[in-house]
């Protein structure tokens, strides 16, 4: 899993997922008046993208690309993108889930990431799936998007708010089990 020559010390880890985010989104609690019932606007189009998203809670630093499909050339792309987050000198242990586009041998695993997969249906392990809670609990629930454009912003608004705090991303996505 981790190449010879990369000590203990120099290894972080992270973590991935990806998440739908669209037309279809998410309704959340919002305040009213006591009494009354408030109304929210919940679209029935089918128009999304696909957010792929990484986190390193120890750094509290993130990645992500917003993509219209799930599939291995998008994963090659996140991958790219975590990449360029490692620091030099440093090597990441990219825990993810099974999914197909993540375990697919046509993967050109970048030289400064390993590729650690999840025991299969244990979504609950992986801590990347709170963050995607919290940014359609926060940012993207209750919304009507008007085009695919306008979902691709929402979502790379609602990633960069997210990341603009690192103890944020610490607290809610640190496991006692994923320090080294």
């Amino acid at each position: 899993m981790i190449p010879k020559g990369v000590f203990l010390d120099k290894v972080d880890i992270w973590f991935e997922d990806e998440s739908r985010i669209g037309q279809k989104g998410t309704l959340s609690r919002i305040w009213a008046q006591k009494g009354t019932r408030p109304r929210v606007v919940r679209q029935q189009q089918y128009l999304y993208q696909y957010i792929f998203g990484a986190v390193c809670p120890k750094l509290g630093i993130g990645a992500a690309i917003v993509a219209p499909n799930v599939n291995i050339e998008t994963m090659q792309k996140i991958l790219e993108e975590i990449s360029l987050h490692v620091q030099k000198g440093r090597h990441a242990v990219v825990v993810l889930d099974q999914a197909g586009w993540h375990v697919s041998t046509r993967l050109i695993i970048p030289n400064n990431l390993s590729l650690l997969p999840l025991p299969p249906y244990a979504p609950e392990l992986n801590p990347q799936e709170n963050v995607w809670r919290v940014l359609k609990d926060k940012y993207l629930c209750n919304r009507v998007f008007k085009n695919s454009e306008h979902i691709i912003d929402a979502a790379c608004e609602a990633w960069n708010e997210f990341i603009k705090s690192p103890k944020n991303i610490s607290s809610l996505c640190s496991r006692p089990w994923a320090k080294i």
